[in-house]
C-alpha cells in the first residue's frame, strides 16, 4: 500500500514519505524544557545525553520559552544531532524549526494547520500532529503529515492534555487504519510498557519523563534502544 492509501472512496491525502536519511526510529525522545529543569539539566545537555545513549530522533519542546533562548537551544541541538546522524523536530514553532535548520515540526490541534506548515517547510520536512480522539485521527489522515501521534496512551503528569488515556486499542486501530502512515504513541510510556506499545502497532514511542528516571538519561535511552531493537522505519 502506498503512503496515504486508505479505504475505497475516501479522500486521499498527499503522499508524504519519510526520507531514508531521516527515518523515524523506534524511540522518539522528547527534550522538554520543564522536565529538564526539574532534574537540573540544561536542554542542550539533556539532548546531548540522549544522543550519547543512541537516540536518533529528538523533539525539542520549550513551552513558554523566549524565542531567542529556544533558537539558541535548537541551533546547538541541530549541530549535535547532525554529527550523530539524528533528526531534530521542534514542537509547535515552525519559525524556530526553519531558522535552526531542524528536520521538521510537531504540531498540536490548535497550532498552524499541517498544510500550512508543509508549505513553509517543504516536501521533505517531517511534519507530525498530535491527536487525542477518533475524530481528530480521522481528520489527520487527510492532512499532508509524515506521522500521526496518538495519545495519551496512558495517564501522564508531564503534560496536561485534558483528554483521558486512549489505551493500546486506539494505537492498534490507528495502525490498522493507515498502515503506511507511521503512528507515534505518546503519553505515560515507560521502559516496561514500550514493547507492548510497539507490538500494538506503534511505529515509534515518544517518551519524556521516563528518559530521566534514575538520573542517568544516557543509560536510560540506551536501555530503550536495546529493548526496542531500534531500527529505522522503512
Amino acid at each position: 500500500m502506498t503512503a496515504g492509501a486508505g479505504r475505497a472512496g475516501e479522500p486521499q491525502p498527499p503522499a508524504v514519505r519519510l526520507s531514508s536519511a531521516r527515518a523515524l526510529p523506534r524511540l522518539y525522545a522528547i527534550v522538554d524544557a520543564r522536565t529538564a529543569a526539574s532534574h537540573a539539566w540544561s536542554v542542550p545537555d539533556l539532548a546531548a545525553a540522549f544522543l550519547a545513549g543512541g537516540a536518533r530522533c529528538l523533539q525539542v519542546r520549550g513551552a513558554g520559552v523566549a524565542t531567542g533562548v529556544l533558537l539558541r537551544w535548537c541551533d546547538d541541538i541541530v549541530r549535535m544531532a547532525g554529527r550523530a546522524g539524528a533528526a531534530v523536530i521542534v514542537n509547535d514553532r515552525i519559525d524556530v524549526a526553519r531558522m535552526s535548520g531542524a528536520d521538521g515540526v510537531h504540531l498540536g490541534q490548535h497550532d498552524l494547520p499541517p498544510a500550512a506548515a508543509r508549505r513553509q517547510l517543504g516536501p521533505e520536512a517531517i511534519v507530525g500532529l498530535s491527536t487525542h480522539t477518533a475524530g481528530e485521527r480521522d481528520d489527520a489522515w487527510t492532512q499532508p503529515l509524515t506521522y500521526v501521534a496518538v495519545g495519551p496512551v496512558y495517564g501522564t503528569s508531564t503534560k496536561a492534555t485534558g483528554y483521558a488515556p486512549v489505551g493500546l486499542e486506539a494505537v492498534r486501530a490507528a495502525a490498522l487504519r493507515r498502515p503506511a502512515r507511521p503512528v507515534v504513541a505518546i503519553g505515560g510510556i515507560t521502559l516496561g510498557r514500550a514493547p507492548a506499545v510497539v507490538a500494538a502497532g506503534a511505529a515509534a514511542v515518544a517518551v519524556i519523563g521516563d528518559l530521566v528516571a534514575g538520573g542517568d538519561p544516557e543509560a536510560r535511552v540506551r536501555a530503550y534502544v536495546d529493548a526496542l531493537r531500534d531500527e529505522p522505519l522503512k
